[in-house]
């Protein structure tokens, strides 16, 4: 899949860039050394370094491993310039978006990194005739697709189901699954991934 991102704001939680500037320096290795190490781009790491770019969470995950880190410390520093607010807020220019080749499906990722592998939901929209595909999750794993607007066909398995605006389907996703619109329009719903652990 292509990574569509999109600008961030300096203010806008969280400080991935700065933290991890902060991390590789401490760890004194080069944009060349942590690109090796995390197979990631070295021009992709400087655009993360300067808020030019929002890691998906898997870049996120591979720099997390390179830098032998926890996912979770990408927030530290957002988290503690934010501890004393109740509310936070992301703009939604700052949610990753991840596209499908073919430019048919998107994919808003609305839950945050530190949930990654635990729960995890994106907004989802499909033009006419697109299809997400996914390969099986891990055991137990199950999704959550809740329809907003217009149409959309699940599959899991041999099983089908037809879902229409304001229906929600729910089914094991630790096989062979996708989701597909039939219609002659876009269809938008939100995903819900839960993880079998």
């Amino acid at each position: 899949m292509q990574i569509s991102r999109s600008e961030s704001r300096s203010e806008g939680p969280p400080a991935v860039g700065e933290t991890l500037k902060t991390l590789r320096q401490s760890q004194r290795l080069s944009l060349d050394d942590l690109s090796r190490r995390a197979g990631v781009s070295k021009s992709m790491l400087s655009q993360i370094e300067r808020n030019e770019a929002n890691p998906t969470v898997a870049i996120l995950w591979r720099l997390a491993s390179a830098l032998g880190i926890d996912i979770t410390d990408f927030l530290s520093a957002g988290q503690a310039k934010t501890a004393a607010a109740a509310v936070t807020v992301t703009a939604a220019h700052e949610m990753p978006t991840i596209k499908s080749a073919d430019g048919k499906c998107e994919l808003r990722i609305l839950s945050p990194i530190n949930m990654a592998g635990a729960v995890e939901w994106y907004q989802l929209t499909i033009t006419a005739g697109g299809v997400l595909a996914s390969e099986p999750h891990e055991k137990g794993a199950k999704e959550h697709l809740s329809v907003q607007s217009g149409a959309m066909t699940v599959r899991a398995g041999a099983s089908e189901g037809i879902v229409r605006s304001g229906d929600t389907a729910r089914y094991s996703a630790d096989l062979q699954h996708s989701i597909a619109n039939q219609g002659k329009t876009a269809a938008t719903a939100l995903l819900v991934v839960e993880y079998g652990h």
